[in-house]
């Protein structure tokens, strides 16, 4: 790099130094935070563990009364529901285990 390429580099870099400590630069976070809401990790979490939960629990409701010989559950829904909590219950441990590995690169890379 030259020497005039590199003088502008450096300027720049005060400028953007000097609007940082101002505070005109809005962060990325500000902005993830207006599109989804308030709602934070932690409750997405919740939430998605909740609905993991409901569709097996859902799931099972189904299958007993299906074996009680309930004439309103037909096969199909139950299958249906079996599989739609299988393919949720996958999914959160596909998503937990990337989570997990995601944590253990955090955790191992040098400061």
């Amino acid at each position: 790099m030259s020497t005039p390429g590199i003088q502008s580099a450096l300027s720049q870099m005060q400028a953007l130094a000097n609007q940082a400590q101002a505070g005109a630069i809005e962060g990325k976070g500000s902005q993830i935070n207006t599109a989804v809401g308030q709602e934070g990790f932690a409750d997405a979490l919740y939430g998605a563990v909740n609905r993991i939960n409901s569709l097996g629990q859902t799931a099972a409701a189904q299958t007993r009364a299906f074996q009680a010989g309930d004439p309103g559950v037909e096969l199909h829904q139950v299958m249906m529901d079996g599989q739609k909590a299988s393919v949720a219950f996958e999914l959160g441990v596909q998503l937990r285990n990337r989570l997990v590995t995601a944590y253990k690169d955090v955790m191992n890379m040098q400061v």
